[in-house]
C-alpha cells in the first residue's frame, strides 16, 4: 500500500510540475505534433510590447510573422508601423492581419486596413481574423466576410488568408470560401478540418522567445521552405 501511495505522490508531482513548466510556456505539449513541419513564424500585436526584432532573427528559427494592424472601422493596433518595418528590415517574410467586427460595415474595415497596410509585393496576404461570437446570422457574416475579402484582394492583388477558431469555422466558413487558404487555431492537438487542408496552425499561445519580453503566439507552415517561399515571396 505503501508503495502505490509513494507512486501516486511522485505521479502527482510530476504532473503539478509539467502543469506549471507548461503555464511559464518553458515547455509545450503541442511542440510534439508541430515538430514535423521545418516553417516556425510568429503572430503579434502590441500585447508583445518592444520587440527586440535583431534578437528575434539571431537564431534564424522563424521564418515569417502575421502583425496586427487594425480592428473594427477605426482601430489600429500601436506597434503596428514599428513591428512591420522592423521585421521588414530583419528579413523577415511578413504580413498583417485584421480583426474582423459586426460593428462596422465591411466596407469601413477594408477602409481602416488599407489606410494602415502598406501594400508590397514581397509580403503575406492579408489575413481576415475571426473570432466573433456565435449567435450573428451566419449569411450576414458570410456577406461581410465576402465583401472584406474582395476589396482587400482588389487592392492587394492577394487573396486574403482566413484565420478561424474551430467554433468560427463550424459557425461560418465550414463547406464556404472554399478557394480561401486557412489558418487555424489549436493550442491543444494536431488541428483537424476533416478533408480540407490548412496552411498555417497556431499551436503555441505561451511561446517565449529572445528579444520579446511577453508570451506570444507561434505558428508552423504546412510546407516546405521552398513551398513557402513559392507561395509567397
Amino acid at each position: 500500500m505503501k508503495k502505490i501511495r509513494n507512486i501516486i505522490v511522485i505521479a502527482l508531482l510530476v504532473i503539478i510540475t509539467l502543469a506549471f513548466l507548461e503555464y511559464k510556456g518553458i515547455i509545450w505539449h503541442n511542440s510534439f505534433f508541430a515538430k514535423k513541419y521545418e516553417v516556425k513564424g510568429l503572430d503579434v500585436s502590441h500585447y508583445q510590447g518592444d520587440i527586440n526584432w535583431s534578437e528575434v532573427v539571431k537564431e534564424n528559427e522563424y521564418q515569417f510573422v502575421f502583425i496586427k494592424a487594425t480592428e473594427g472601422n477605426d482601430f489600429i493596433d500601436k506597434k503596428f508601423d514599428y513591428n512591420w518595418k522592423e521585421a521588414k528590415k530583419q528579413g523577415i517574410l511578413t504580413g498583417a492581419y485584421h480583426f474582423f467586427s459586426m460593428r462596422s460595415s465591411a466596407e469601413k474595415q477594408a477602409e481602416n486596413f488599407i489606410n494602415i497596410v502598406p501594400n508590397e509585393t514581397d509580403s503575406l496576404p492579408p489575413v481576415i481574423d475571426i473570432e466573433i461570437h456565435l449567435k450573428h446570422d451566419p449569411k450576414k457574416v458570410r456577406d461581410e466576410i465576402q465583401t472584406l475579402a474582395h476589396l482587400l484582394e482588389n487592392y492587394y492583388e492577394k487573396k486574403p488568408i482566413l484565420y478561424v477558431t474551430y467554433s468560427t469555422y463550424n459557425t461560418y466558413i465550414k463547406d464556404e470560401f472554399i478557394d480561401f487558404d486557412i489558418w487555424i487555431r489549436d493550442i491543444i492537438k494536431f488541428p483537424t478540418l476533416g478533408e480540407r487542408k490548412w496552411i498555417f496552425w497556431q499551436y503555441n499561445n505561451r511561446g517565449r522567445i529572445d528579444g520579446i519580453n511577453m508570451y506570444v503566439d507561434i505558428n508552423v507552415f504546412n510546407g516546405n521552405i521552398e513551398e513557402l517561399n513559392k507561395k509567397f515571396r
